[in-house]
């Protein structure tokens, strides 16, 4: 149990990082509920973290329905990672990288942080949460599904992108999934 919550607050902190410190600053996004509340926050400048609570309560019923257990857990996740999200945003101001080092670097922290929590039966609930659940249903590699939905995602955010910024956003979301691919174990 400790292990778990341990992993929830590493993973959810680095989440927080990743986010403020690289995406935002260069008006990247990410796949999943974070990335729709990226687009959400571009476009209106609403609270990253409160938008992914919002967004992600259809998907934690669903969760709720099929996997009591995981729902726990992943709720847990969703919370403090919102918070983290939100409480760092100050980190925006704070480094000056260029977009193939945000999408880079960003991608790397954030992908530590999904892969650690979601190796310790924990996550930020939203599409990760989704991602396993399709995963385990239909015997699919979770790193290939979150690439599948967190792409969908960035096509849907191509809407607040140029050609620079959607390349750059398509960068960091494979660096994500490769790497929660190889922090979970698969």
């Amino acid at each position: 149990m400790f292990e778990k919550f341990f992993a929830t607050m590493v993973g959810s902190l680095l989440l927080g990082i990743g986010v403020n410190g690289f995406f935002i600053p260069n008006h990247l996004i990410d796949g999943g509920i974070l990335g729709i509340a990226l687009i959400i926050y571009y476009f209106f400048k609403f609270q990253t973290g409160l938008s992914m609570i919002v967004l992600s309560l259809p998907i934690c019923i669903l969760a709720l329905l099929k996997e009591k257990a995981y729902f726990l857990s992943s709720i847990q996740g969703l919370l403090v990672s919102s918070l983290f999200i939100d409480l760092l945003a100050p980190l925006r101001d704070e480094f000056s990288v260029s977009s193939l080092t945000g999408a880079l670097v960003g991608g790397i922290i954030i992908g530590i942080g999904v892969g650690l929590m979601l190796r310790h039966k924990t996550s930020t609930g939203g599409t990760d949460l989704l991602a396993k659940l399709i995963s385990r249903r239909f015997s699919i590699n979770l790193a290939l599904t979150i690439i599948f939905i967190d792409g969908l995602i960035v096509l849907a955010g191509f809407t607040v992108l140029d050609v620079h910024h959607f390349l750059y956003s398509c960068l960091a979301i494979v660096t994500v999934g490769i790497i929660t691919s190889l922090i979970e174990g698969y």
